[in-house]
């Protein structure tokens, strides 16, 4: 088996493989006014392409086109072959309405009709 493989081969496989990684995956990470788009993504963490990005820490949000799912707090990051490797401390669900401050009746009425 060949162990070895020209670095101009090397490079170009490396390449086809980010590329088919970034057509498949839809998520992205806005940090600031930048989005890049998601290699990979596992429960404590992501990767991104380290041409386009060398490192990233701090708040960011994550989308999956245009719906946002999560609020995250990078707080390492590191290249390893060719990927920007993004550790999270924490990740909160994003929500499109504000939680409530009291536990909702299960037969509560829908509105209440003014008296006449």
């Amino acid at each position: 088996m060949i162990d070895y493989l020209p670095k101009d081969i090397q490079a170009g496989l490396d390449e086809a493989r980010k590329r088919d990684l970034r057509r498949r995956s839809r998520l992205r990470v806005l940090a600031g006014e930048d989005v890049y788009p998601i290699l990979r993504f596992w429960e404590t963490g992501f990767t991104l392409d380290a041409d386009q990005v060398q490192s990233l820490r701090g708040l960011v949000d994550i989308y999956d086109g245009a719906r946002h799912l999560y609020q995250s707090l990078i707080v390492a990051s590191d290249i390893d072959n060719g990927e920007l490797v993004c550790e999270m401390k924490r990740s909160t669900p994003a929500h499109d309405q504000a939680p409530l401050d009291y536990a909702r009746d299960e037969d509560a009425p829908a509105g209440y009709l003014p008296r006449g």
